[in-house]
């Protein structure tokens, strides 16, 4: 009995850690194709914008960063279990994938350009819809009319600030932090890549094809 009382709990976590590992992949897969692209990309900006651009970039990627920490330390290990509906998720279904999006616009702005930071971030959430709704089938099974009324109470995507609500502790999984932190750090790796590109193309090493504002 203990045993199936146990399988019967542990069976939505497997099936949810699918489409977590589908999410992981799907961003994945469009930064790594993204960035392989943009070898051949310059910005059309003065370079006193350019470097702005880039600085902004930057912050970005850092809000993204933090936001994803904070999302985790509500969700982290719980939404197989529960619906969680306070803090980032008071405002916006999706947190994560919303930061991930922000973070995704700072990558694309390390080329200096305003146009592929937002390119970026809309060929993410175009990905993140696919995942998102698959997610919520899934989960309007698991919790059945909490969810629904969930989903028409709180955005999917975009965060509604005037939503929010918290309460007065909260409890997390170090482990599930430190993994959040280790994922949101690759998003840093764009920095010092692209000025990798960026060095390249101005001695002629890797050749300039398209050039964006």
């Amino acid at each position: 009995m203990a045993d199936t009382l146990a399988n019967s709990r542990a069976e939505p976590q497997r099936g949810l850690a699918a489409y977590q590992r589908v999410r992981r992949y799907v961003l994945g897969a469009l930064l790594f194709g993204l960035a392989a692209g943009l070898l051949f990309v310059d910005s059309l900006q003065p370079r006193m914008m350019h470097t702005r651009i880039e600085l902004w970039g930057m912050m970005f990627i850092l809000a993204g960063i933090v936001g994803r920490l904070w999302s985790t330390l509500y969700i982290g290990g719980r939404k197989s279990s529960q619906i969680v509906d306070v803090g980032p998720y008071s405002i916006t279904r999706n947190p994560l994938y919303f930061f991930s999006a922000v973070a995704a616009a700072g990558v694309g702005m390390q080329v200096g350009s305003w146009g592929l930071g937002l390119i970026f971030a809309v060929l993410c959430w175009i990905a993140f819809t696919v995942v998102i709704r698959r997610e919520e089938g899934f989960l309007t099974g698991l919790f059945g009319i909490k969810y629904q009324n969930y989903l028409k109470r709180v955005p999917r995507f975009m965060p509604n600030p005037l939503l929010y609500k918290d309460r007065e502790e909260v409890t997390f999984q170090p482990a599930r932090l430190k993994q959040t932190l280790v994922d949101g750090l690759f998003f840093f790796l764009a920095v010092p890549i692209f000025e990798l590109i960026e060095k390249s193309q101005d001695t002629g090493v890797i050749p300039v094809l398209l050039s964006l504002p």
